[in-house]
């Protein structure tokens, strides 16, 4: 079956959605412009060739939601740790760049776990070369924490994947 029609479709519905939300005025005139607006914009990605599942994941909004909260907790656990390091002469600031293996089997899954320990207080993802990530940490806890592989494993499960066996 061919999704790019749902693809199509998906999309549509989710620009004229945020047009809609976005603007918060119901003018037919508007409405017309809007409708308008978004046919041009499918016109031109489906010339593009841009809307395929890794362009436009829609799977991603619904698996991905439990992971979002969980995101969102380990940025305010991490965002204390480099806190009290930086205020706290005692607690030890070692950076260090390390790899780490990405088990992801889409790109889309390699860019949100490469983002996702960036935007992890105390990480940064440097470069991503097929399924290894290179990464600066401010500390020794946050590469065992990587290491630990649970942000890999999670990320993964979000995809929709089982995990790779490992190497």
């Amino acid at each position: 079956m061919n999704s790019k029609p749902v693809n199509l479709a998906l999309m549509g519905l989710a620009l004229l959605a945020m047009w809609l939300l976005f603007s918060g005025l119901f003018k037919p005139l508007l409405i017309t412009l809007a409708v308008l607006s978004v046919l041009l914009t499918l016109w031109l990605s489906s010339r593009m060739g841009v809307i395929d599942s890794e362009h436009h994941p829609v799977w991603a909004a619904l698996r991905y939601g439990p992971y979002w909260p969980w995101l969102s907790v380990e940025i305010v656990k991490s965002s204390i740790d480099v806190a009290r390091r930086v205020l706290s002469p005692a607690m030890p600031i070692s950076p260090v760049v390390f790899e780490v293996d990405a088990s992801q089997l889409t790109i889309v899954g390699r860019v949100v776990y490469a983002n996702s320990i960036t935007l992890t207080p105390g990480t940064v993802t440097l470069d991503v070369q097929d399924d290894r990530l290179r990464v600066h940490a401010l500390s020794r806890d946050s590469i065992d924490y990587l290491l630990s592989g649970e942000m890999d494993r999670r990320v993964t499960r979000a995809e929709g994947q089982a995990e790779r066996p490992a190497r």
